[in-house]
């Protein structure tokens, strides 16, 4: 009887490789994926992305190829590497990678994808770029924010001064995320975040928070049968912050509606500018809107708006400081450009930047070494063929900013700091300041930079 069992398990083996190869040679487009690694059972390809997922692939693209197919647990993956394979994803078939994967920390703080950044793409996601594009972003809306913007950029140079008056170290990430806070909040509430400092820390630690739960890998997001258990405890983590946030907000939108009511009563509703949430509110009230927006809408969006501007702009200008700390010759150079265009005796403003071909070419050497977001993450809505390969529905993207930014195909000496690419002039420097990466989905330095400012001069009346 046991010779039986194991001739009918033998036999069930080879039947069932059979039919496998059998699918797998009849159906061309299983067999025209990507190059890929080898994959283990139920992690498939996890193991290959530690400890940072951009630079692993950046590792495994030198390897097999520009383009990778990968199993990230059970969610289908494609690596992209290169210009050209970016730019067939990207904008050869744009239409067919339009959208950003769901995932379950990106469900609960969108209220439900009821935000702009993770909306699936249709007319609900190009009515909200268009209004943050023309009312948010507008030139006009600029303009008129300017002293917003230099009101907040004055006071961060003011807490500089004391501090360095005082010979007090600075953690540079955290205030530059506090006086990005405070333009957004101006831009988009009419308020600062930190006229309550409460409020200041908690609208930080939320910001920081979902940034962080954002960028990690969650075993639930990708291991199907782990799909509804919260084994690290994430959901548990952004559904905490989550209403937090949602406190606040639905007070501010509150207030601002009673303040809204009072100018309403006392006929002076045009005479002063409308900042985002009055718009979004306006928008929701307007019956012949060809979108109306909800109460989830306005808050999701409004939480859209802080988590692109803050931690983004803050982690950019505190690599692009790290690296001007680290190669003093090309700080020099950028101080001698201010002084020829500027002059030594006030604060740079807006309109300058035009004179400054030198800084600028700081800022695009920056984003290329530490892009503000190392990946650009997709999902194909349909089936399609890119590069000769068969890309499936539902196939994650992964374009690697990151490795596109040091591709020595590219970039002569691509780890080296050098604004000259941009710029015609030869410079260089020493390194000191640790520049190691941390995880997330804004780049982050793995160690703040803290430093002791030392004035130039002395604009400010302290």
């Amino acid at each position: 009887m046991a010779d039986i069992q194991g001739y009918i398990f033998l036999f069930l083996i080879w039947l069932i490789s059979t039919v496998l190869l059998h699918v797998l040679f009849r159906n061309p487009k299983l067999s025209r994926l990507p190059p890929s690694p080898l994959a283990l059972p139920i992690i498939g390809h996890l193991h290959l992305l530690a400890p940072i997922p951009h630079q692993a692939l950046h590792k495994l693209s030198n390897r097999y190829g520009p383009l990778l197919h990968l199993f990230l647990g059970s969610v289908p993956c494609v690596a992209a590497s290169s210009p050209e394979m970016a730019k067939e994803f990207l904008k050869t078939h744009e239409n067919s990678f339009s959208n950003r994967p769901n995932s379950a920390v990106v469900d609960y703080i969108t209220y439900g994808l009821q935000g702009f950044i993770f909306a699936p793409y249709g007319p609900y996601w190009k009515f909200m770029k268009k209004l943050c594009m023309t009312e948010l972003l507008g030139g006009r809306t600029l303009d008129l924010l300017l002293p917003v913007r230099r009101d907040e950029i004055t006071r961060f140079m003011e807490l500089l001064s004391r501090k360095s008056k005082a010979g007090e170290a600075v953690d540079v990430g955290a205030e530059l995320i506090r006086l990005a806070n405070n333009v957004v909040s101006r831009m988009a509430m009419s308020r600062r975040c930190s006229e309550n400092e409460n409020e200041a820390a908690d609208i930080k630690t939320i910001i920081h928070e979902i940034a962080e739960l954002t960028g990690k890998f969650n075993v639930s997001d990708f291991i199907w049968f782990c799909k509804n258990l919260d084994l690290q405890g994430f959901k548990k983590r952004i559904r905490d912050a989550a209403e937090r946030f949602d406190v606040m907000i639905e007070k501010i939108i509150e207030e601002h509606q009673e303040t809204r009511t009072k100018r309403r009563q006392n006929n002076d509703a045009g005479q002063q500018m409308k900042d985002l949430l009055d718009i979004l509110l306006d928008i929701s009230e307007d019956e012949s809107s060809d979108i109306r927006l909800t109460r989830e809408n306005i808050k999701a969006f409004i939480l859209d708006i802080f988590a692109a501007a803050t931690d983004t702009s803050a982690i950019t200008l505190e690599w692009a400081l790290s690296e001007l700390i680290n190669h003093p010759h090309i700080m020099q150079k950028a101080v001698q450009e201010i002084d020829s265009n500027i002059g030594k005796n006030g604060l740079i403003d807006e309109s300058d930047i035009s004179k400054l071909p030198y800084l600028q070419a700081i800022v695009k050497e920056t984003l290329r070494l530490h892009p503000t977001g190392p990946m650009i993450v997709r999902e194909s809505s349909e089936d399609c063929e890119v590069a000769g390969y068969h890309i499936p529905a539902k196939t994650r993207l992964l374009v690697n900013v990151w490795a596109i930014g040091r591709d020595p195909n590219y970039w002569e000496n691509p780890l080296e700091f050098r604004p000259e690419r941009f710029w015609n002039v030869n410079g260089e420097g020493n390194g000191k300041v640790d520049m190691e990466e941390g995880p997330g989905i804004t780049l982050p330095k793995a160690r703040p930079l803290v430093c002791v400012p030392m004035a130039r001069f002395n604009p400010l009346p302290i």
